[in-house]
């Protein structure tokens, strides 16, 4: 590309490609994607965004082309990959002039910049670093903030890099660079602080963050630019100097109110500062030790004494409590239980934690966060107020710990309890002992500070275990506040039944339950909606827990169900809505078909609420959860359903679909539910395995799920799932054993077995070309026990059922192999005798047992001299299946299933699915099930007795070893 006659052509494309009109917009796009991989391109558009007469938006769109062409073509392996003599040029280019004065053009300026030196600096790019740094030296304040903002860039993005030798050359550069940096640092930190003491509120600004980007990049020189930091006494000075800085700035924000032009970066900065410390303590805990006593000491002063009244702020407060809770937890920091043998580190480190937690900063500590960091605000009353399920979400949310105040400070709580709970347990204990009784409705501090110190028993609960008779305090307290319906009550009732739902898990007797769901029914009528969510809550807790029974549960069961059902309709916000629905998942999971009479209205709305999700994939997710369980507690009745619930499936599991991202793992196992309890299948279950091809093509971590669904329409025998999908199916599973691993192919020959177990008859023809591979396989002596045991268990399952079959696969592997046919025979006898141990199911031991000796009565040379090896797999058998009768001294074979015998199912087991009954169906046909090892063995050698006569029949005998010989006239002796 010649640059004097490109530099119009471009900057006019460009033009057309920052305007609004589609039909010139898209034009000019094609025609810069073409230019992307030209010689002089990047040229042309470094010197179109550094040239400050242009239309920003039109620079704007050349940085951004060009930040894009490093990514693909500055690697010199790269397709396109731009000339050395280009790159060169450019770099130098870039570097020239930091003068861009629009800001957003020299972030932009600053992150490629810092891209081209991740994979330049510093042997292709050595210049880099001098020039940054002698550009933030100058007097300038622009070009110094420019170089500043690339400097901070540059080395954020080298930190990044983890690769060792990139790791020690980072730690090279900031050797070199880290005393710099600090004088650079101090330098304006000072100034700034100078300049807002005095008013000067404009230039505070401009050096206010200067300070910052120096303290970005000491923050990642300090963190990531030295293996042992503690070793280097310019870390450890400025590491100090962080909490006399911090000091500074926090007594400076004292003297900024809140419309000051400087309030909100002030306050980022001193988020910074906690974040060096986070962030050093994080990944240089022992480094870290001379620092843990002056931390917890700034922290507690400023988070927990008068000494930060009208200075912290939230987020600041935030970082302090995650600080003590690192130092808290850190296991560097705890001694192994011998502790002389845990390191030197690590004791200094515990006695110093140890000896600052005493029992008055303990009791400090614990006081401020439950009576005034656990309280709700005026602020959180008046969102309950006004937004109660809003409130409900935000109090409700995952994360929220690391960023909102209550949630890390309750996390801190329970850190410092756990830590030191003979400390503080007799502590809290004593705020409950004071709290005890009904509290005054009209003193709503009162009952706030209540609200805080339950709170602290809930989070405590597992710690006040053998402390708390908490079946006492719940029917002689607790319930009767639940009672209270004032309106200034509700922040309590709400705080009870959460209480209730942490100590279920941990002390809760079953005859308190019947009490619990009655206060719970009480609750879901709650005129409170906070209240009724919390509530569901508690109630999921409840019977989710290993103690849930079930008869107890019944009696409430309908009124419960019911209010779930109203409370559902009730709520707006998606977040809301998963949350009761998971509610009624879990309900209908424990109580199973006993739910069946209450769900009508449930069944009538899903529908409506999965059209109204379109636009959330989790609420959906959600519903799918529940339309699990509901099936599995219809079981056969879910049959009414499959209006709403099949195109739900269809939609779900089909990969062309966008929405499959999300719906896919949970739409799965609706579909495998769905097979499971259906009495019979449908033209429209048919249809959804189309499907199932493209989900096979994925080989994703779905593939397991996937085949038990192809298995539940196998269990189904229908012929017209054969006819409309064998082909197909069969050419998928040979593509997949291609590229699969072993227990992927474990999968695929499972569902062949099933095949040929339900189908013996059509099975093999269905699968012909799957048989050849398996043979290979025996024959090879594949070397994985797994594969090798199902390999056998589909030759078993061939030979013993389907002899015809037998004989032509035997014939075609001779074919292919130019050995005999007997040959083959001889060869696949001789790797099943040696690897019957890889076969641990006792199943396919049978069947192995009973298609060995179903290939006698034989005149067949090669099956004789295999003889011994027959012999020797079923008296292996029969030790594995005959149990024996003492009192008769007879044997029965443990593996035969009557059809007399109904499967017996205890309260905690589920019932029988349709698909369980079908597998029972078909076990009363299988040879395993019904056929007796014993007689099977004695008739099989009668027969090849009387073939041979006695004399042959003598001699084959001797053949086998005499122990087994022995064993085999014990189990036959009843004959």
């Amino acid at each position: 590309m010649d640059l004097n006659s490109a530099s119009g052509v471009v900057l006019q494309v460009l033009t057309q490609a920052s305007s609004q009109d589609s039909t010139v917009l898209k034009p000019a796009e094609e025609q810069l994607k073409q230019w992307e991989i030209q010689p002089g391109f990047y040229t042309v558009l470094l010197n179109i965004f550094t040239n400050h007469s242009l239309d920003v938006n039109v620079r704007w769109l050349a940085v951004l082309y060009f930040k894009n062409g490093i990514e693909r073509y500055w690697r010199r392996v790269a397709p396109h990959a731009l000339s050395e003599d280009e790159k060169s040029t450019l770099r130098a280019g870039l570097i020239s002039n930091f003068n861009e004065p629009v800001n957003q053009i020299a972030t932009q300026i600053a992150v490629l910049i810092a891209k081209v030196a991740r994979l330049d600096c510093p042997k292709q790019w050595p210049e880099l670093i001098p020039v940054l740094i002698e550009s933030v030296k100058v007097q300038d304040e622009l070009r110094q903030h420019r170089a500043l903002l690339t400097f901070y860039h540059v080395t954020k993005t080298l930190a990044s890099k983890r690769l060792a030798t990139d790791r020690k050359l980072f730690q090279d550069l900031a050797t070199q660079i880290y005393s710099f940096a600090c004088s650079l640092w101090q330098h304006h930190t000072d100034t700034f602080l100078q300049h807002v003491c005095s008013g000067g509120e404009p230039a505070a600004v401009n050096l206010l963050e200067r300070s910052m980007l120096s303290l970005k990049v000491l923050r990642k020189l300090t963190v990531h630019g030295f293996l042992e930091p503690h070793q280097n006494d310019g870390v450890m000075e400025f590491l100090h100097a962080v909490f006399e800085r911090l000091g500074q700035v926090l007594q400076c924000s004292r003297n900024v109110g809140a419309e000051h032009i400087c309030r909100e970066r002030l306050e980022k900065m001193i988020v910074l500062f906690t974040k060096v410390l986070l962030d050093f303590l994080d990944q240089h805990p022992f480094s870290f030790i001379p620092l843990i006593q002056k931390s917890l000491e700034f922290a507690i002063r400023y988070v927990f004494t008068e000494a930060g009244d009208g200075i912290v702020f939230e987020r600041f407060i935030v970082q302090c409590m995650r600080l003590i809770k690192m130092i808290v937890k850190n296991d560097s920091y705890k001694p192994s239980k011998n502790f002389e043998e845990s390191k030197p580190e690590t004791i200094s480190a515990h006695q110093i934690k140890m000896s600052f937690f005493t029992y008055s900063t303990l009791t400090e500590i614990c006081g401020r966060l439950v009576t005034h960091y656990f309280r709700l605000s005026e602020e959180d009353l008046a969102m309950w107020e006004e937004d109660p399920e809003g409130f409900a979400v935000e109090e409700s949310g995952g994360d929220s710990w690391k960023y909102s105040l209550r949630p890390c400070s309750e996390v801190l709580f329970i850190d410092i309890f756990h830590e030191f709970s003979m400390i503080l347990t007799p502590v809290l204990l004593e705020m409950v002992h004071t709290l005890q009784g009904q509290s005054l409705v009209e003193d709503r501090n009162a009952l706030l500070i209540k609200d805080t110190v339950y709170n602290a028993v809930g989070l405590a609960a597992y710690e006040l275990f053998d402390s708390v008779d908490f079946d006492e305090w719940f029917k002689s307290q607790l319930l009767g506040e639940l009672r209270v319906n004032h309106n200034w009550y509700k922040p309590l009732r709400r705080r009870v039944i959460w209480l209730i739902g942490q100590w279920v898990p941990v002390k809760f007797k079953p005859d308190s339950r019947p009490l619990l769901y009655e206060a719970i029914l009480t609750l879901l009528q709650d005129q409170d909606l906070v209240v009724r969510i919390e509530t569901a809550t508690t109630l999921k807790l409840t019977v989710d827990d290993f103690e849930f029974r079930t008869e107890q549960f019944l009696p409430y069961l309908e009124s419960i169900f019911s209010l779930l059902f109203r409370l559902l309709q009730e709520v707006n916000e998606c977040d809301t809505k998963m949350q009761v629905l998971h509610v009624i998942s879990c309900v209908i999971e424990r109580v199973n078909n006993q739910i069946r009479p209450f769900v009508g209205c449930l069944v009538q709305y899903l529908p409506l609420l999965w059209k109204q999700s379109e636009e959330h994939n989790m609420l959906r997710c959600a519903i799918l959860t529940t339309l699990i369980q509901l099936i599995k507690g219809l079981g056969e009745e879910s049959n009414n359903l499959y209006d709403f619930l099949l195109p739900i499936i269809q939609l779900s599991t089909d990969v062309s679909q966008p929405p499959h991202i999300y719906l896919l793992e949970d739409g799965l196992e609706l579909w495998l539910v769905t097979l499971e309890n259906c009495a019979a299948i449908t033209p429209e279950l048919l249809r959804i395995f189309q499907n199932m091809y493209s989900l096979l093509e994925l080989s994703s971590e779905n593939l397991r799920i996937c085949f038990k669904i192809i298995c539940a329409y196998v269990f189904f025998d229908c012929s017209e799932f054969w006819q409309m999908y064998a082909t197909n199916l069969c050419q998928s599973f040979l593509e997949l054993l291609k590229d699969i691993t072993m227990e992927g192919q474990v999968h695929v020959l499972k569902v062949v077995e099933n095949v040929l177990q339900v189908n013996p008859t059509v099975g093999p023809q269905i699968f012909q070309s799957l048989l050849p591979p398996v043979c290979r396989g025996i024959i090879e002596g594949e070397r994985y026990p797994v594969v090798m045991s199902t390999y056998l268990g589909i030759l078993g399952r061939v030979l013993l059922q389907n002899t015809t079959c037998f004989t032509s696969l035997l014939y075609q592997m001779s074919q292919e192999s130019n050995l005999e046919a007997d040959k083959v025979l001889g060869n696949l006898i001789d790797m099943w005798v040696d690897r019957m141990d890889n076969i641990t199911q006792p199943e396919r031991r049978k069947l192995s047992a009973l298609a060995m000796i179903s290939l006698l009565p034989s005149v067949n040379s090669v099956i004789q001299d295999k003889f011994c090896g027959i012999i020797n797999i079923c008296v292996e058998s029969l030790h594995d299946v005959m149990t024996e009768d003492p009192e008769t001294n007879t044997y029965k074979d443990s593996m035969l299933i009557s059809s007399f015998e109904e499967a017996q199912v205890t309260e905690d087991e589920e019932p029988p699915t349709e698909q369980d009954k079908r597998k029972r169906m078909l076990a009363l046909k299988d040879p395993v099930h019904t056929v007796s090892l014993q007689p099977f063995v004695y008739e099989k050698l009668k027969a090849q007795q009387e073939l041979l006569g006695e004399e042959g029949f003598r001699y084959l005998m001797e053949t086998v070893d005499t122990e087994i010989v022995t064993q085999l006239q014990e189990f036959l002796k009843e004959f």
